[in-house]
């Protein structure tokens, strides 16, 4: 799967998980690195790197922007393999 399509289909499950979230696609060109998707649900907010894979390249600053995010609240890479945890743990984080 592209991962443009991933994150296209990402997104709409995010919505559906999470009712009422705000999903904004980041631009790289102003801040390279920095991960794609913000989500805003309740008084939360997390963002999150998509990847076609597990395996997929990473670009310079990936690795460094989701460390620091998550530090702030929550970032992680998610790719189809993770998405099922990944949204678990946002589901955690968001008190759901």
């Amino acid at each position: 799967m592209l991962e443009n399509k991933f994150q296209s289909n990402l997104i709409k499950e995010l919505k559906k998980e999470f009712p009422g979230c705000m999903v904004l696609k980041n631009d790289s060109s102003y801040l390279q690195g920095i991960p794609d998707l913000t989500i805003f649900y309740k008084k939360h907010w997390a963002m999150l790197e998509c990847k076609k894979n597990a395996t997929a390249h990473k670009q310079p600053n990936q690795e460094y922007y989701v460390n620091k995010m998550n530090e702030m609240s929550y970032a992680a890479f998610v790719c189809p393999e993770n998405k099922t945890e990944v949204i678990a743990e946002l589901k955690k984080k968001f008190g759901e």
